[in-house]
Order: C-alpha cells, then sequence, then structure tokens
C-alpha cells in the first residue's frame, strides 16, 4: 500500500499503516490515504505484515432492498501474530489455558528413565484382584523397551506395572462384558508368581511387540470363554420393537439366550440394544398386535424395567428356553 501523490503546494503525507488521514497543518487538513495497488507487494509481504505489525478492521455494513436496510453487520476485528496480541494484552487468557493444556498432557507421559523409549501407548486398563470389590481401572497403557505399565492421568497414579525381565508368560483370554460382549485381553504371568489382567486397544498387537522386546517371554494357549464351545440355549432371528423418542420402531436382529441371559443385537450395532438377566423375567407370552409380519408372532417379556416386545416366527420355542432359564437363580438353583 502506498499513498497517492499530493496535490500541488501541499504536504506530501507519509504512508502510515493503519492511518486514516494525515494531521492537520498548517495549511489546512491534508489529503487522506488513499489505497493503491502495488504490483511488487506479493502475499508474503502482506502476512508479514499482519503477523509483525497487525491489522485492526472497522466495518458497518448495512444491506438494503429497494432503498430499505434489511440487515446490519457492525464488526470489530483485530487480527496479529500471537506475539504481537500478547504484547498488547489479548488473548491472554486463551494463552494461559493452552500453556496449562499442553503441561498436563505431557504430565499423561510416565516419568521415563534415561533413554527409555515408549514403544506402544494406548487406551488400556488393569483389573484389580484385590479384596472382594475386583474391578477394572481405566487408564493409559505403556509398553517401553523396560516396562509395562498402566497410568492414570487424573489424578496421576502408576496403576500396575512390571519391568520386562519379570515378565515370564503372556496369554491372550477372552471375557464377556457387562454389555454382552467378547473383549480379548492379555493375561501377563511374573518370576516368583503373581501377575495382571491388562486390556489394550489392540490386545493381539501388544502382546506380539512385548514378546518381540522381550524374547524370554513364552506365549501360553488363548483361553476362551467358559462354556464358549457350548451352543447357546437358544438363537435365532429375531425383530425388537426399539422405544425411541418419535415413537417405536421395529428392527431385524438376533437374539441369544446363553448362560441365564438374553440379548438382542443388531447388525449394525456395536453393542447389544437388550441385556437382561433370565432369572429377572416375570412373565413371557403372544400378545396380539403389530408386527413385521402376519407370519410373526408377537411376543412380550415382562422385565422389571417395563415391557420388552418382540417379533418372532418360533414363538414356543423361546417361551420353553426362557421359562426354563427364569426357573434358576444366579447361582444356578432352583427357585
Amino acid at each position: 500500500m502506498r499513498a497517492d501523490p499530493a496535490a500541488p503546494g501541499t504536504p506530501a503525507v507519509p504512508a502510515v499503516p493503519g492511518a486514516l488521514a494525515g494531521p492537520a497543518g498548517p495549511a489546512g487538513p491534508r489529503s487522506p490515504l488513499r489505497p493503491t495497488r502495488d504490483p511488487l507487494v506479493t502475499l508474503d509481504d502482506l502476512l508479514e505484515t499482519v503477523l509483525n505489525k497487525g491489522a485492526v478492521l472497522h466495518l458497518d455494513l448495512i444491506i438494503a432492498v429497494a432503498d430499505i436496510p434489511l440487515i446490519g453487520v457492525n464488526l470489530r476485528a483485530a487480527i496479529a501474530g500471537m506475539e504481537t496480541m500478547l504484547q498488547y494484552g489479548l488473548l491472554q487468557q486463551w494463552d494461559a489455558d493452552t500453556r496449562a493444556w499442553a503441561e498436563r498432557a505431557t504430565a499423561a507421559v510416565p516419568e521415563l528413565e534415561p533413554d527409555e523409549q515408549v514403544v506402544i501407548r494406548s487406551f488400556g486398563g488393569h483389573y484389580d484382584e484385590r479384596g472382594l470389590a475386583k474391578t477394572w481401572r481405566p487408564g493409559t497403557l505403556f509398553l517401553t523397551d523396560r516396562r509395562v505399565l498402566v497410568q492414570r492421568r487424573e489424578p496421576r497414579e502408576v496403576l500396575w506395572e512390571a519391568r520386562l525381565e519379570d515378565v515370564t508368560a503372556t496369554r491372550l483370554q477372552s471375557e464377556m462384558t457387562v454389555g454382552g460382549e467378547e473383549r480379548l485381553r492379555v493375561r501377563l504371568e511374573l518370576a516368583g508368581g503373581g501377575g495382571a489382567l491388562l486390556s489394550a486397544g489392540d490386545p493381539e498387537g501388544f502382546d506380539e511387540s512385548l514378546r518381540r522386546l522381550a524374547p524370554h517371554v513364552r506365549s501360553e494357549e488363548p483361553v476362551p470363554l467358559p462354556g464358549a464351545e457350548q451352543e447357546p440355549e437358544c438363537e435365532g432371528h429375531m425383530w425388537y420393537h426399539e422405544p425411541r423418542r418419535e415413537g417405536a420402531l421395529w428392527r431385524g436382529g438376533r437374539a441369544r439366550l446363553e448362560r441365564g441371559r438374553l440379548t438382542w443385537k443388531a447388525p449394525t450395532d456395536a453393542r447389544p440394544a437388550v441385556v437382561l438377566d433370565a432369572a429377572s423375567i416375570r412373565d413371557v407370552r403372544v400378545e396380539p398386535g403389530s408386527a413385521p409380519s402376519s407370519a410373526l408372532d408377537r411376543l412380550v417379556v415382562d422385565a422389571p424395567g417395563g415391557r420388552i416386545v418382540l417379533a418372532t416366527d418360533e414363538a414356543p420355542r423361546w417361551i420353553r428356553a426362557l421359562a426354563g432359564a427364569g426357573e434358576e437363580d444366579s447361582h444356578g438353583h432352583h427357585r
């Protein structure tokens, strides 16, 4: 940007960035600066000026139709590099919050020994088997070239750790979650007895990387779920009348009665939509009413949380299976 030459007899006005007009002098007010096109100015020059010195935008815009004002825009904006913004007292709170977040993110990495390298970092957890209340404690799973550890970020705590030389064996084992899904876990055995059950984002990759770092660690046979090779008590295609805010909707999926628990899951669902303890079922019956097809029976299951409405072409088989499973409590005793 540069100022146009002043009129004859009028002092020249210096091209001061951001100035709208020159100061008044003895000969009267000086001519205002006017924008001009300079072919020598590049985008790099513009960016350098904006970042180093900044720019202030004042915009008042009125949009009118047929001389009738409809929309008004009032814009006040400052554009500059962060150093310039902070120098003039702008965005200081944002800068402080960002620096604090960066410090917390850095603190999520465990304190490493000299020359220790992190090989794997993923979401994981440690199964705390101490005491009566056995539970999963979520955190971040780290595999370094020297240790295995699970760390919780807030409050910061190392939930479990072991050195690679103390690990003697690894085993992949399946576990059924509360939602009715089968998950793969990693069991680590330690020298002198003891060990830990860990969860990892990629259990098989974690197991392979650990044994590659510690060749002395042996791999034991995976442990399947108890009774995983047994056939479920009842299984088949079934429709579920899923309650929704805009109204219940029939969805097709697969129902499964296994180890005293009824689950229903659609092919596109990540988790089962129905997970019900068969021992809590109060009644199972066929009721007249709407169904996805006239060839299907409307099966109603009364449970403590309310009614579950299903549709199947094998209603008698499901009624017998659910009634038989409900005759035993969670300990396997006849009620």
